[in-house]
């Protein structure tokens, strides 16, 4: 009897990521064999950051795990991504009753596409509260997200959003 390897995929913009994707992603990594962190990004809409720069804090963040590996895929479905990578399902951190029902309804539609599983991760507490969009607002207007993101994070978006002086 041949065993495959059980590989999920974690997708998301990752602009930038946080220590809640951190943590969903190092929960991924003991409960699969292999975790592939999909960067997915729109070459049509400018991020805060690169698709090199995400790589690049991604791997900074999580690159000491040792069955993670970090790609970017533009323009694609992330059931596409799974079929490309072997990934018989997908695992998407849930922070609340509002991301479930946004994430219900696309779970559904990509197990119809394709028949991948979505699996969700309910956040750790500590990490409830925090997105990426509202992190760069609060460092947008001055205020101190250390704890919430890498320090390397926290650093970039400063230098890149952050009130001047």
């Amino acid at each position: 009897m041949t065993t495959s390897a059980r590989r999920c995929v974690c997708p998301g913009s990752y602009d930038p990521v946080t220590n809640g994707h951190i943590d969903v992603i190092a929960r991924a990594a003991r409960l699969f064999d292999e975790v592939v962190v999909a960067i997915l990004h729109n070459p049509s809409k400018r991020g805060t950051f690169t698709v090199d720069e995400r790589l690049d804090l991604l791997k900074a963040a999580v690159g000491d795990l040792d069955n993670v590996r970090i790609e970017a895929f533009a323009d694609t479905l992330v059931v596409d991504v799974c079929r490309e990578v072997g990934a018989a399902s997908m695992v998407k951190g849930l922070r609340g009753g509002t991301d479930f029902a946004y994430e219900l309804p696309m779970a559904n539609m990509n197990h119809h596409l394709t028949g991948v599983e979505t699996l969700f991760l309910v956040a750790a507490p500590e990490w409830q509260h925090v997105s990426s969009s509202l992190i760069k607002e609060v460092v947008r207007y001055g205020g101190d997200i250390s704890g919430l993101v890498p320090d390397a994070v926290r650093d970039a978006l400063v230098e890149r959003v952050g009130r001047p002086g």
